[in-house]
């Protein structure tokens, strides 16, 4: 018999528990602290759920509602329970019981949650998604999620880093900046604007308040020649990974080959530093020339899971 558990929204008087909670845990990053979270708390309408057993907390579900869905923050890369290492299977089967209950009580009708790639586990922690297909659950997407294992030699193409060794010879400076703003607006904007027509999900301002709150998880970088910026890569660190969580470059700079130079200067950078993972996101469906330039920078293919639960009355 599965052992209930109390489940209560979150409310902001929780926010030095929950950040605590999120930094001891085996799966949180910084994203789900709630001064990340919080940044654009005008676009959702939280949902984020904490379980406690008696008076202690063992687990976290950062999340937003829309009408009588619950969602995996909308606002988020990835979400689903937040555990600590001392959280077995058994317990981990409660907690979603627990959690399913609360949901019912509320007149939830369905939950997407959408997984953490493995690699941001410290320990392994996915017996959350294992446990979700003993319910009325579909996994309705899966993502190609490109990342480089800096456990295992590099297998940078032979074509870039001839490149890159050539272009050492041209004269880039690369630089980390303290301000985002060059890079945003000479590059970032226009280059998202002219391909794709849309405009970055943080702006400036947003990306400033962020990295000014998370100084040593946030880092701007840039690839300049004769003071012009040519590319730029802003880098989200979390735990043991790296995660390129922009990167564009100019015209200018594509023709000489800048966004990939940036690329392995911060790829052996942080190999050397001793990191576990460089994560470069994920490619949609189809994008092959994005997945051949991911794989030919030493990225190999890992998933991302979608999952929709739907709630019996």
């Amino acid at each position: 018999m599965s052992k209930a558990y109390i489940v209560k929204k979150y409310q902001h008087s929780d926010s030095e528990l929950w950040n605590s909670f999120v930094k001891d845990s085996i799966n949180g990053t910084f994203l789900f602290d709630r001064d990340f979270m919080e940044y654009h708390h005008d676009r959702f309408l939280d949902y984020s759920l904490m379980v406690f057993d008696k008076q202690k907390l063992i687990g976290l579900f950062p999340a937003n509602s829309v009408g009588a869905e619950v969602h995996s923050h909308q606002g988020l890369t990835y979400g689903g329970l937040i555990i600590s290492a001392s959280t077995g299977g058994e317990k981990v089967r409660d907690i979603l019981s627990s959690l399913i209950d609360f949901f019912k009580s509320h007149n939830i009708t369905t939950v997407f949650v959408k997984s953490i790639p493995a690699f941001y586990h410290t320990q392994p922690a996915q017996a959350f998604t294992f446990f979700l297909s003993e319910y009325k659950t579909t996994m309705y997407q899966r993502d190609l999620n490109l990342a480089i294992d800096y456990r295992k030699p590099l297998t940078i193409h032979k074509s870039k880093l001839k490149h890159f060794e050539k272009r050492k010879e041209v004269g880039f400076l690369v630089k980390e900046e303290e301000n985002c703003a060059d890079f945003w607006n000479q590059v970032l904007i226009p280059r998202l604007k002219e391909k794709h027509n849309v405009s970055p999900v943080h702006t400036v301002d947003e990306m400033m308040s962020l990295k000014n709150k998370f100084p040593e998880e946030i880092r701007q970088f840039t690839i300049r020649l004769n003071g012009q910026i040519l590319a730029g890569i802003t880098v989200f660190k979390t735990n043991s990974v790296i995660k390129s969580q922009y990167g564009a470059v100019t015209k200018e700079g594509e023709k000489l080959r800048a966004l990939d130079f940036l690329f392995i200067t911060l790829i052996q950078k942080y190999k050397k530093e001793g990191y576990t993972f460089f994560d470069m996101g994920t490619v949609t469906e189809n994008n092959f020339g994005l997945l051949k330039q991911k794989e030919e920078l030493g990225c190999r293919i890992y998933t991302q899971d979608f999952y929709r639960l739907d709630i019996s009355f």
